[in-house]
């Protein structure tokens, strides 16, 4: 039986219409830089920071720490005024998704490449949080660990805070590669890729995913989180 659910945010649980990767590619074209579709792809998911370095890297710039933290604000600071805009909301079915797997004993965590300054404020206008009342049992952001995905670190921090000691019995889920990479290095013994974010069926082919799924909604359905008996 799965303990823990370790969910990615933006484009797995939560809808916020392709702001962050078009957040993500203004913050790193602002420097004069290209930004290919396919490198997008690839470093969508991980640490922001650590994505606006590389992209800067491959359009052949030079990432110096300044100009990735004023790129970093520039990105946040679009994302805001996105959100603001259109405001992001849970993929259909994922609330009451969590909500039954939470009826069933299995913790619910979210994890995340964004920032505290970022994360919070997105999740206080769903109103999902964590604690007394909330509907969370813990979340992750990037400010926690010493690098973001494909490395393991936020899905294991999300053991820490919920108490799971065998990765075998934990499941991850996310919209990208390099969540599904993150979900294999974690250990995890169910690792989902969805198809609510930018990617396609083929698109996770060969990669180390156990299911895809078209939403994280369908996660309760998996023989692996089903009471047994059921």
């Amino acid at each position: 039986m799965i303990e823990l659910a370790a969910l990615d945010m933006a484009g797995t649980t939560v809808n916020e219409s392709g702001a962050v990767y078009r957040a993500l590619r203004t913050a790193v074209e602002r420097n004069g830089v290209a930004v290919a579709e396919a490198d997008l792809q690839t470093w969508m998911g991980t640490d922001k920071r650590e994505a606006i370095a590389a992209l800067v890297r491959l359009g052949g710039g030079t990432p110096t720490p300044e100009l990735v933290e004023e790129s970093y604000a520039a990105f946040a600071e679009y994302l805001r005024e996105a959100y603001r805009t259109t405001p992001p909301q849970a993929v259909p079915g994922v609330e009451e998704a969590m909500a039954e797997l939470r009826r069933r004993g299995v913790k619910v965590a979210l994890t995340t490449g964004f920032s505290d300054d970022v994360a919070y404020p997105l999740l206080e206008s769903l109103g999902w949080s964590t604690g007394e009342g909330g509907n969370l049992d813990a979340v992750v952001t990037s400010d926690e660990v010493p690098r973001g995905r494909p490395a393991p670190y936020m899905i294991h921090r999300a053991m820490q805070k919920t108490g799971v000691i065998d990765t075998r019995r934990v499941l991850t889920a996310g919209d990208t590669v390099v969540d599904v990479e993150a979900g294999r290095n974690a250990g995890a013994g169910v690792v989902v890729g969805v198809l609510t974010g930018e990617l396609t069926r083929a698109d996770f082919d060969g990669h180390p995913q156990t299911h895809v799924l078209a939403s994280a909604a369908e996660i309760p359905a998996l023989a692996e989180v089903r009471p047994a008996g059921a």
